[in-house]
């Protein structure tokens, strides 16, 4: 149980220095442990004068004391006998005893106690008066009573006189008397106290100095670190998901003989095989592109070939056994299809390459028009609905390409849902953006499908039907031509609404507009 507050302090600590930069941490410990040892050196420096102003003032107590006890014991015989009820002696007029104050400093009591414990004297040096209370007088009596003694002296120790404030005190002994010495403790309390404030004083000055130039002085010593840190900025900021990458960005001055020098040398080795990395990938992606291109245009002239071939035994006016024709009809049925994948695949591989796209000016919304149209009449067992502007909207783009990127929505729309599924095509703009969207209440992509569903060869067997003649390419070269023309795809989808949402930059200069669609 006791040291639960001792762990949640510590907790508190690491949390607050788990959010603080380096340097701020090095600051705060350099100033904590800055702070601890003035801390520590002022508590030694003023326990240690406390103590060596105490034994100076007990050793002039001490000798203040002897001195009083010595003239008292000088005296002669009939001055020693003091009347209990003015405190002087009989034979005497009235006055102090005459050697009081003799050899005292200023402001020392003196006091003399009968055995019966009666305060007989007490005069303060140099002091006219000396008013004491009788609280002040009892404490003064209680001292010849038996307690710490040495050498028949009472020890020096503090006592509070209402009339004086604090004063060290000792007792000594003359004949059958007691005779008690203090002195003020003022001197010592006021010294203490300014010696604190110095301490206190400089103390805080070191803090705030040693705060400004340790902040200067870790600024300076990490600002390898730094460089280090803007190199790895620049790195994330270079396009290395793709293409022909590079990496120039080096951290300088990278001295292997400092811990930060030794990171920044590591830098810039992992920064070396990474360079080498990309570039090893980025040229096995080449020869891949480079494949598929050449092999999806070399196919292109036998399937055609094939094709034709099967269309000619088709026409052959004599009759065909029925298997033979069931067969040429599946020959030029899977031909049509293998023709339409490979030129799926030119068509993905030419984008890979980069090869630019027709930029001229699109009507987005007649294109819209158009391709629902098509859509309608392909699959009129679903429901087709149009939102579209009052207004054209125009783009900057390759018609034949935007055209298939709609015809590919809308067929895997109608290829993916049910019978009698509504899918409706939007088209809003606005002054930075023209949008598309594509909305369907079928059943939906499945979750773990959608971060994938734009990549090549994916295909949802179970929310929406696998059909056949899919090739799982149809989302990819939306995302590819997407990224073509500057714009996103992006997909949305739960149980009863599957929505694909294309942006496409708006065109900053339109030029002549056309007729409304």
């Amino acid at each position: 149980m006791l040291s639960r507050p001792s762990s949640g302090l510590t907790s508190r600590a690491g949390q607050w220095l788990a959010g603080r930069t380096l340097r701020g941490r090095l600051i705060a410990g350099l100033l904590t442990l800055l702070f601890l040892a003035c801390a520590a050196v002022g508590a030694v420096t003023y326990a240690h004068l406390h103590s060596v102003l105490i034994n100076g003032l007990n050793a002039d107590l001490q000798a203040a004391n002897q001195r009083y006890v010595t003239c008292l014991t000088r005296s002669p015989p009939g001055d020693g006998d003091f009347n209990s009820g003015t405190g002087r002696p009989a034979s005497d007029s009235p006055g102090p005893v005459p050697c009081a104050s003799e050899a005292q400093e200023p402001g020392t009591l003196n006091a003399v106690v009968s055995a019966r414990g009666a305060v007989l004297d007490a005069n303060i040096s140099y002091s006219n008066v000396c008013h004491l209370s009788a609280s002040d007088r009892t404490l003064l009596a209680g001292m010849s009573q038996p307690g710490p003694a040495r050498s028949g002296q009472v020890l020096p120790h503090a006592v509070e006189l209402s009339a004086y404030g604090r004063y060290q005190v000792m007792a000594g002994r003359a004949n059958d008397k007691t005779v008690v010495t203090g002195m003020p403790l003022g001197p010592v309390t006021t010294t203490l106290r300014e010696v604190a404030l110095a301490e206190i004083a400089v103390f805080t000055l070191a803090l705030v100095l040693a705060g400004v130039l340790g902040a200067a002085w870790v600024r300076v010593s990490l600002r390898p670190l730094r460089r280090v840190a803007a190199t790895a900025t620049k790195v994330t900021q270079l396009p290395l998901a793709s293409g022909e990458v590079r990496l120039p960005e080096r951290v300088p001055d990278a001295d292997p003989h400092t811990e930060v020098g030794q990171v920044g040398a590591a830098f810039n080795r992992m920064l070396g095989h990474v360079e080498s990395a990309l570039a090893r990938r980025e040229a096995s992606e080449s020869r891949l592109r480079s494949f598929a291109a050449d092999a999806s245009h070399e196919l292109r002239t036998p399937l055609a070939a094939i094709r034709g071939y099967a269309e000619l035994a088709r026409r052959n006016p004599g009759p065909l056994p029925e298997d033979v024709a069931y067969a040429l009809r599946r020959v030029e049925s899977e031909s049509a299809r293998m023709s339409e994948l490979v030129d799926e695949l030119l068509l993905l591989a030419r984008l890979d390459a980069g090869r630019p796209l027709a930029t001229e000016q699109v009507d987005l919304t007649r294109l819209v028009l158009d391709v629902t149209s098509d859509a309608r009449a392909a699959a009129a067992h679903h429901r087709w609905q149009l939102e579209l502007p009052e207004e054209p909207v125009l783009v900057r783009g390759d018609e034949l390409r935007l055209h298939q990127v709609l015809a590919n929505l809308l067929s895997n729309a109608a290829r993916h849902t049910p019978a009698g599924t509504s899918v409706t095509v939007a088209l809003h703009a606005d002054s930075e953006a023209a949008v598309v969207t594509v909305t369907d209440n079928g059943p939906g992509i499945p979750p773990e499908l959608q971060p994938s569903v734009f990549e090549r060869f994916v295909r949802g067997d179970s929310a929406r039907s696998h059909a056949a003649g899919s090739s799982g390419l149809g989302l990819a070269i939306v995302h590819a031509v997407m990224a073509a023309h500057g714009g996103t795809a992006e997909v949305v989808s739960r149980p009863g609404e599957t929505r694909f949402t294309l942006r496409l930059p708006a065109l900053t200069d339109p030029g002549k507009r056309p007729t409304s669609a």
